[in-house]
């Protein structure tokens, strides 16, 4: 292999090598740019596919989220009124702190 490297070496390059070298970097990058667009292809599909199984997973928490304030409205009240409540210390506790 190294004496084929020094002959190639050694002789000037005729342009049929030329032309046959460029074709084959031709063919190789074309190659790899068809790779790259399938691969972007496949990833578009894949994430489409995955904001509808997220929009129907949130769907479906929102269905069942108004099911269960349906069935017990009175605990719906006291869990939005303990959020809303601890929501206000935290903030009043961190607003308490920056005071310098």
């Amino acid at each position: 292999m190294a004496v084929e490297l020094m002959d190639k070496f050694d002789k000037p390059a005729s342009v049929e090598d030329v032309m046959r070298e460029v074709s084959r970097l031709k063919s190789v990058i074309s190659d790899a740019v068809e790779d790259g667009v399938e691969s972007a292809m496949k990833a578009v599909k894949q994430g489409r596919y995955a904001a509808g199984e997220a929009m129907n997973a949130a769907g479906d928490a929102y269905d069942d989220a108004k099911r269960a304030v349906k069935r017990n409205p009175i605990e719906a009240v006291g869990i939005c009124f303990a959020a809303g409540l601890l929501t206000g210390c935290m903030i009043t506790w961190l607003s308490s702190r920056r005071r310098w």
